[in-house]
């Protein structure tokens, strides 16, 4: 019993490493975006897809990767998407031109949809009880907040000493690591029954949707919004889109099944899922040139800046966040978490052009990494418990699509407002970074709409007595019993 208990936590870590690498991936390069942008020559609004290239293909075949998880076995379609990210982050890092580099993300991206689609559903099936599900679900939000800080930090140090090309690089070792020690350690699974199909009609038609969207979102402002480039694209998005529902409601065996949508709770946290990740997304992105291109700090300083934040998460995230909800349930936390971080972004819209960072920025850290780390357990544990077994690598690609697809639509989106106000400001004669900032704040205000409507519907939409059924909830009634 013991060497069985130590042998799935040794394969629960070496998973988190998986998450740690995928994590770490994305806040490094957010660091290292002025860089890349001075280097590559890319504009203000073509420099979102350096994010939203790994995003779009990231989220768009999460639900792919679940799939494929369930059918053909989750350890294998691991060590498959933790190869592609290895290649692909080394072709990132001797990138030299826009295209190689936007190419490279998106493998990048496709990569890390099959590792976090796989390695959510073998960490679910390796822990099956609800109090040992709370504390690895508690561990995976202080990895991945301590991706976020060593992401940042990391990113900082590498760009101003090695350049940008080097935060690539530095996933190569630990993919390799990875890859090996999962060969090693983590169990295999039992893949679905033979004769089902992969709904590939499904994948091609809800990526393809939405990555028109956001190419027609992105280059709304150049185009302009009512253009024929822009209408076309945003038509044929919700075409394809239509399409793909379409193909769900008839395949026998569809990608997304449509019954999952009458789950209170999985399709409400998914919702909040993308309200969130759009929020958040603003947090790293924007937050990141408005200390570079308005505060003029350097890359390291940057990371340092970000650092209180993300280590108050990673705190949360493992330690705080789990008791939260085993003592009041999933919901209060969820919406009190999601409630801080709307609050944190609402202080960075009066941040000045010449603003302080102990009175302007770093409250705004702390709120958001409070917030970030509360929210993260129970969000996860709401939506992922409320499906089968068999059908966890299917839900755990949901859940992820919510949130990569949030990302990508809500950074397109409000890069574009930062930018339109931006616009409307040099033209009425504001100086430039007064004009950049007047964007930030636009954009920093939508995001924390995005927060607060997310609390909102985690405290009024989601069904979740404290005396229920739901596992999360009595787990946390069995806890404080025995604590009683």
């Amino acid at each position: 019993m013991g060497t069985d208990n130590r042998n799935r936590w040794l394969a629960f870590m070496v998973l988190c490493l998986g998450s740690f690498m995928i994590v770490l991936d994305t806040t490094i390069v957010n660091v290292a975006l002025p860089s890349i942008r001075e280097d590559l020559g890319f504009s203000p609004a073509s420099l979102a897809w350096v994010v939203n290239a790994y995003m779009l293909f990231f989220g768009g075949f999460l639900l792919l990767g679940g799939r494929l998880g369930d059918l053909y076995g989750h350890r294998r379609l691991f060590a498959i998407g933790i190869a592609v990210f290895t290649a692909a982050s080394l072709a990132a890092g001797i990138s030299s031109s826009q295209a190689i580099l936007i190419v490279a993300r998106a493998a990048q991206g496709l990569g890390g949809a099959i590792v976090s689609a796989a390695g959510l559903s073998l960490m679910m099936s390796l822990f099956t009880e609800p109090a040992e599900r709370a504390k690895a679900m508690g561990i995976v939000g202080f990895i991945s907040a301590g991706g976020g800080s060593v992401g940042v930090l990391l990113g900082g140090i590498l760009t101003s000493f090695f350049g940008w090309h080097s935060v690539f690089m530095v996933n190569i070792p630990v993919g390799i690591a990875v890859y090996a020690l999962a060969l090693r350690y983590v169990p295999t699974s039992r893949p679905a029954a033979s004769g089902t199909r992969l709904d590939l009609a499904g994948a091609i038609t809800v990526t393809a949707s939405l990555m028109l969207a956001v190419y027609a979102i992105v280059n709304g402002n150049e185009a302009g919004w009512t253009s024929t480039q822009t209408l076309g694209l945003l038509g044929a998005a919700v075409v394809l889109l239509g399409s793909f529902f379409v193909i769900e409601s008839r395949v026998s065996d569809p990608l997304m099944p449509l019954d999952l949508f009458r789950r209170r709770n999985l399709a409400t946290a998914n919702v909040m899922g993308v309200l969130w990740a759009a929020a958040m997304f603003a947090w790293f992105f924007l937050s990141a040139l408005y200390l570079q291109l308005v505060l003029h700090y350097e890359p390291l300083q940057v990371g340092l800046a970000f650092l209180p934040g993300n280590l108050v998460m990673a705190v949360f995230s493992v330690g705080i966040s789990a008791k939260l909800v085993m003592r009041y349930g999933l919901r209060a936390p969820l919406a009190t978490g999601l409630s801080l971080a709307g609050l944190g972004l609402l202080l960075l819209v009066r941040a000045p052009i010449d603003g302080n960072y102990l009175v302007d920025v770093f409250p705004s850290m702390v709120l958001l990494g409070v917030g970030a780390g509360i929210a993260f357990n129970p969000m996860i544990i709401v939506a992922m418990t409320d499906v089968e077994p068999e059908r966890s690598g299917l839900a755990s690609g949901l859940v992820n699509t919510s949130f990569m697809m949030g990302g990508a639509l809500g950074l397109a989106v409000l890069a574009s407002i930062a930018a339109a106000r931006t616009g409307g400001a040099l033209a009425a004669g504001v100086p430039q970074i007064a004009a950049l900032n007047d964007g930030y704040h636009a954009a920093f205000a939508i995001g924390a709409a995005f927060a607060l409507g997310a609390a909102f519907l985690g405290y009024k939409v989601l069904r979740i007595p404290s005396a229920s059924s739901e596992q999360g909830d009595a787990d946390g009634d069995e806890v404080a019993a025995a604590a009683d």
